[in-house]
Formats: C-alpha cells, structure tokens, sequence
C-alpha cells in the first residue's frame, strides 16, 4: 500500500493545531503528537510552512508553476540561438 504524504495545504492546517494546542498549554512534544507526525517531520514542515497561510500557499505554488515555465522559455530560446 503505498503511503500518503499530505498535501501543502494539510500540514499548514496541522502546524495551525499545534500552535493552537500549544497555546491551550500543552507541551510541544505532546502537541506534536496529537497531530500524528513524528518531531523530525514538524520542524521540517515548520521550517518549509512555518508562517503561512492558505493564501500565502496557493501564490507560492503559482509562482513556482510561472517561474518554471518562464526557465523553459528561456532555456528554448537559448538552444534556438544556438
């Protein structure tokens, strides 16, 4: 069976939960837990969504999406002059 990996949206709204938890007072590794992800995958998501909103997510991924398609571009017109 293969394994589900969340999608971007997900894990912001799970580093959403721990914040929330951990406000309500609950230490951090039992926070961490309640969302069922080890300690090592929360601070990799916190590092890479740490801060984000939903609508800070959606423009990241647009500008990726822009940003390769434009890499494309250039890199055609590189071996066309070529």
């Amino acid at each position: 069976m293969a394994i589900k990996r969340p999608k971007p949206e997900g894990i912001v709204v799970k580093l959403g939960q721990v914040e929330v938890l951990m406000g309500q007072g609950m230490p951090r590794i039992d926070a961490i837990r309640q969302i069922s992800v080890t300690e090592q995958t929360y601070y990799r998501w916190k590092k890479k969504y740490g801060g984000m909103g939903i609508e800070q997510l959606k423009e990241l991924k647009r500008l990726l999406k822009e940003n390769e398609r434009l890499r494309r571009a250039v890199s055609d017109l590189t071996l066309d002059k070529l």
